[in-house]
């Protein structure tokens, strides 16, 4: 279903039982428990995002998360509705700058939990093929991603979220 690599950051079982809930409520949500699909998830520092988001977006700064989907929408769309998983897939890489996931949990005024919890959740329907930019796009997002933080009971402060 996942797996974890730690790139230049120490590794910690708090980070993991964390992706483990949310990856697990995120593929149950979307009914993928019985798929063979698998994310790659990497916790690093914000200097190897920055690295990351230089050489494969060509923009040449930290961010908090970076989704990169190997299908497109309706592949991934077409895949489920057939239960076409015969074969093991990777439904796409995760990078979260784990130093950027603090500042903003403090900035945002909520815990590390909920930050990095929402961060795996944005990337997470990034590889099923949603995005944020238009208005149309982000009123389905959203609440999708807010559905699978409240199953599990994470909560956020009333401030305003990118």
């Amino acid at each position: 279903m996942y797996q974890i690599e730690f790139l230049d950051i120490e590794e910690k079982i708090e980070y993991e039982k964390i992706i483990k809930k949310v990856i697990e409520q995120c593929f149950k949500e979307e009914k993928l428990q019985n798929s063979k699909l698998y994310i790659s998830i990497t916790l690093t520092t914000p200097n190897q995002i920055q690295k990351i988001n230089k050489e494969y977006r060509n923009i040449d700064k930290e961010t908090d998360v970076l989704s990169f989907p190997m299908f497109e929408k309706n592949e991934i769309e077409e895949k489920i509705k057939e239960n076409n998983f015969e074969h093991e897939d990777v439904l796409g890489d995760i990078v979260i700058s784990i130093d950027k996931v603090k500042r903003q949990a403090v900035e945002y005024g909520h815990s590390f939990e909920r930050e990095l919890a929402y961060m795996l959740v944005h990337g997470f329907y990034h590889l099923m093929g949603y995005d944020h930019i238009k208005e149309e796009d982000k009123i389905i997002m959203r609440p999708k991603e807010e559905k699978v933080l409240a199953d599990l009971g994470i909560g956020r402060n009333e401030m305003n979220e990118e």
